[in-house]
């Protein structure tokens, strides 16, 4: 059991009505609050929570429909998404309580001031290194759109400017990151055929990918909904068409690949989590078709080469600068 559910779970008394649980782990909380319903983001996590607790689980980046008494938000890594998330939340709550808990390592302490809009704050419980606040709504705001919360910006590629929209909670919010940067410098001589953007973002690769070679097929996964929704927002800005799916992993990536371009993920929250990029190193030969090639970025410090020559075949260093790494190889 994850610890912030125990925390929640010591005064589960207060859970026992119609409760939200935002951005909920994927653990036994929904077994022991039979009345509460969950809010999801992570495709990962709604997947092992749909296989345990069907339809009790909401997918997406609005608040569900459903009617709720009170709410507990699990404390986004992001403070502008626990903006959006407690703000969605409190404007529904008018006279009623709204919950924040989180890991002491992830800044529940500090986070717990962005409840101060909405009441007064107080702490009811810290254990298992976690801290448990609560708010009574005092004044329930207006809801914030999440279009209103994105933040826009361009970037000058060789086939003019590439206007990105972003989405709080999405990597690299409102910038440009080096790792991108470098991949998109090195976007020449992509094969034809099928092409997908594994872990979009934004949408920065698929959107420059698609506009640089129209004619290819181009899907963009994430397990991310808000980054989903980003990368569909980049692609209509720009007048662009491509699939865009939410799915956990390269495992949910279509087969019969041209090319797997990434700037793969390795943080999980405040956790360091390489399982999706692995995962995707071992796998990828089997989504990519003969002479497929897989173009990705990652860290210097990140021993790739090794694991995808073990499972794909001969990989080239194509470039590399500001301590990130192109690694390219080809499906024999």
């Amino acid at each position: 059991m994850d610890p912030r559910s125990e925390v929640l779970l010591r005064q589960a008394e207060l859970f026992q009505g119609s409760v939200l649980l935002a951005g909920l782990p994927a653990d036994d909380l929904l077994g022991r609050l039979p009345d509460a319903h969950g809010w999801c983001w992570h495709a990962g996590d709604q997947a092992a929570l749909d296989a345990r607790f069907a339809e009790r689980s909401h997918f997406g980046v609005n608040a569900p429909e459903r009617a709720f008494d009170t709410a507990v938000v699990f404390l986004p890594k992001s403070k502008d998404l626990t903006d959006y998330i407690l703000n969605a939340l409190a404007s529904r709550l008018a006279g009623r309580e709204l919950y924040l808990v989180g890991e002491k390592r992830s800044g529940i302490e500090g986070a717990a001031k962005q409840l101060n809009p909405f009441g007064k704050p107080r702490k009811l419980d810290s254990a298992r290194h976690c801290q448990l606040w609560q708010v009574t709504v005092a004044t329930a705001p207006e809801a914030k759109s999440l279009e209103s919360l994105a933040q826009t910006y361009e970037l000058p590629l060789a086939e003019g400017p590439l206007k990105v929209i972003s989405l709080p909670g999405v990597f690299s919010h409102g910038r440009l990151d080096r790792g991108s940067a470098l991949l998109l410098e090195h976007l020449d001589k992509l094969p034809s055929g099928h092409l997908l953007d594994f872990g979009c973002g934004a949408g920065v690769l698929g959107a420059a990918v698609k506009r640089r070679y129209p004619h290819n097929q181009v899907t963009l996964l994430d397990v991310d909904a808000f980054a989903a929704a980003s990368s569909r927002l980049t692609l209509a800005a720009n007048g662009l068409e491509a699939d865009v799916i939410t799915g956990d992993g390269i495992d949910a990536a279509p087969m019969g690949l041209s090319a797997i371009l990434s700037n793969p993920p390795f943080h999980v929250g405040v956790h360091t989590d390489y399982f999706a990029t692995e995962n995707l190193l071992r796998k990828a030969a089997k989504h990519l078709k003969n002479g497929g090639e897989l173009r990705l970025v990652a860290n210097s410090f990140l021993k790739y080469q090794p694991l995808i020559e073990e499972h794909l075949g001969v990989c080239a260093i194509k470039a590399e600068g500001q301590g990130f790494r192109i690694y390219r190889a080809k499906r024999g």
